[in-house]
């Protein structure tokens, strides 16, 4: 099994930029393709972006394509997510997630962390 625990959320204005970051647990990180997802209120949780296991493939959402940047480091457990210019409408709660493979549906997921809530004021 595999914790996960994200991180890094807050407020920041239209144009900035914040970096999250989700800490798993467990020695079996590394072989965990993981993604983000993020879900506003009203709405359905929506892939963000995926990176492979070893994270030599990744895949974003077009609306997030060319500003957010997934990474992971396996020797710290830890995967990330750079944003930046940020807009209003990537408001949401962010949640890492971990499967076998880079999947983009959040039901083909098996592990999940708490989330972490991002505000981007206008």
């Amino acid at each position: 099994q595999v914790q996960l625990v994200e991180s890094g959320g807050g407020l920041v204005q239209a144009g900035g930029s914040l970096r999250l970051s989700c800490a798993a647990s467990g020695r079996t990180f590394s072989s965990y393709a993981m993604g983000w997802f993020r879900q506003a209120p009203g709405k359905e949780r929506e892939f963000v972006a995926g990176i492979s296991w070893s994270g030599g493939s990744t895949y974003y959402a077009g609306s997030v394509k060319g500003r957010f940047t997934i990474s992971r480091d396996n020797a710290k457990n830890t995967v990330y997510l750079q944003m930046n210019s940020l807009k209003p409408e990537d408001t949401a709660v962010y949640y890492c997630a971990a499967d076998a493979l880079l999947r983009v549906k959040p039901a083909e997921y098996d592990y999940w962390g708490q989330g972490t809530q991002v505000t981007v004021s206008s």
